[in-house]
């Protein structure tokens, strides 16, 4: 009798203590507003953040360490499934619909913690949060269609193909960096891994590194191999 007692006492402890200092998924806020999204984006600084628009959109600025994975596109449920389940993510779209449809699919399929931007890039823009137009490509590689949709612009868009171990990519990588910022006016700049994207270059024929190509109306208008200096560069973006 006295030891069911305790085991009683225990539980009902447990049951107060559980109540009062923790809080279950369901009570935790996830749909944020501009200024919540980019404070628990400082909090959880290795999270993804999952912009769920279109590459043409997502080239014309979006969060800065975004990964773009377009909830209508064809990858989206192979890009996820590369996720952690158990570690929380950010998604955020144009005005939060489809970010809301991408979140509770992705809450369906076992996602733990998942935070929205309510309201999308347009609040993000309106509290004058910051943007950029430095692309990631997702883990998972870009498509044929994804990249043509990355040329569609009406900006220059210089692609550079890249990879981590590369020495002349590393060399060319802060000017690359500082023509991004500089001209953005003008020009997307867009880094490709080509070690996350095979598929890609083996479509596009790169078979070398690095590769600058520069589009203009979703034309190929020049293109370089190897390493090239900053004022060559400019030269072409003229």
């Amino acid at each position: 009798m006295k030891s069911r007692l305790s085991i009683s006492l225990i539980a009902i402890t447990f049951f107060f203590t559980s109540c009062s200092n923790g809080q279950t998924n369901s009570e935790i806020n996830t749909n944020l507003s501009a200024t919540e999204f980019s404070e628990k984006i400082k909090q959880l600084s290795t999270a993804p953040i999952l912009d769920v628009r279109t590459p043409d959109e997502f080239l014309k600025g979006h969060l800065v360490n975004a990964f773009n994975y377009d909830w209508n596109g064809n990858e989206f449920e192979k890009q996820i499934a590369l996720l952690d389940k158990s570690k929380p993510v950010f998604v955020y779209c144009l005005s939060g619909s489809r970010s809301a449809s991408a979140a509770n699919q992705m809450r369906s399929e076992g996602f733990k913690e998942v935070y929205e931007l309510n309201g999308g890039i347009m609040k993000w823009r309106g509290a004058n949060l910051p943007e950029t137009t430095d692309t990631k490509i997702s883990s998972i590689g870009l498509s044929k269609q994804q990249f043509l949709e990355l040329i569609n612009s009406d900006k220059l868009v210089l692609i550079d193909f890249y990879a981590d171990w590369c020495a002349p990519c590393k060399k060319m990588k802060p000017y690359l960096d500082e023509i991004s910022k500089d001209m953005s006016e003008k020009v997307v700049v867009v880094r490709i891994n080509a070690d996350n994207n095979q598929t890609l270059c083996k479509e596009l024929k790169i078979d070398e590194l690095p590769v600058l190509q520069l589009y203009k109306n979703k034309t190929l208008i020049w293109a370089n191999t190897g390493f090239i200096n900053k004022t060559e560069v400019i030269k072409q973006l003229q």
